[in-house]
């Protein structure tokens, strides 16, 4: 477990936040926050050299920690504000809620995959991160700890799960992507009432197929 962080790292967490800038990241927070929290903590030693590129890396059992312009957009999608009660579906490497957790938001994280969610919950707990980790599938959500004020999903399911809409608050933001294995449109939904939806797109973008039970 990498628990050191130093001048070499944080100077690439600077570069990096003056490359997420050009690339139209505005909300100081998220870039607060991707400056703060060392991506380095979140992948294998033999991709140390490569964390800090704006690039997805692998991190086993075919999974990716996201891309940080990708982590950086969705968390700007979600308006955090602090003590936000956010509910996160795919914890994956823990990186995307160890940044929500920075902008002082309540995380609740669900993994799917056990090797995964064991070695992230360890990693995250290392950390110090107060962040409330769930083995389980994601279409579930948490129903028991509803209603969310934010809901992000970091998986492409085919369609918009109204389940998971059914666990966020009036007046709440679920950010997903939306679509097949190849190409998928963000979404960012407002929940005006219980039955009526703001939707609109943010782009296109690539991410896993989110999968229903657990492995």
């Amino acid at each position: 477990m990498k628990i050191s962080d130093n001048f070499k790292y944080k100077g690439l967490r600077s570069k990096l936040v003056k490359e997420l800038k050009i690339k139209g990241i505005k909300d100081e927070n998220v870039l607060s926050a991707v400056e703060s929290v060392p991506r380095h903590f979140f992948v294998d030693d033999a991709l140390l050299e490569l964390c800090y590129l704006d690039k997805a890396l692998p991190i086993g059992n075919k999974q990716t920690i996201s891309q940080p312009y990708t982590v950086a957009f969705q968390s700007s999608l979600l308006e955090v504000k602090p003590n936000d009660k956010i509910m996160e579906i795919g914890t994956g490497s823990g990186y995307q809620a160890a940044i929500l957790s920075f902008m002082k938001a309540q995380v609740y994280t669900i993994e799917r995959n056990r090797f995964l969610f064991r070695k992230t919950k360890k990693i995250l707990f290392d950390l110090g991160y107060g962040i409330l980790t769930f083995y389980g599938d994601g279409y579930n959500g948490l129903p028991k700890l509803a209603p969310f004020d934010k809901i992000l999903i970091t998986a492409a399911p085919p369609e918009i799960p109204v389940f998971l809409l059914s666990q966020l608050k009036i007046g709440g933001i679920l950010v997903v992507p939306v679509g097949d294995s190849v190409n998928q449109e963000m979404l960012l939904i407002k929940k005006l009432s219980d039955k009526k939806m703001d939707v609109t797109k943010h782009g296109c973008f690539s991410f896993v197929p989110m999968l229903k039970n657990k492995s």
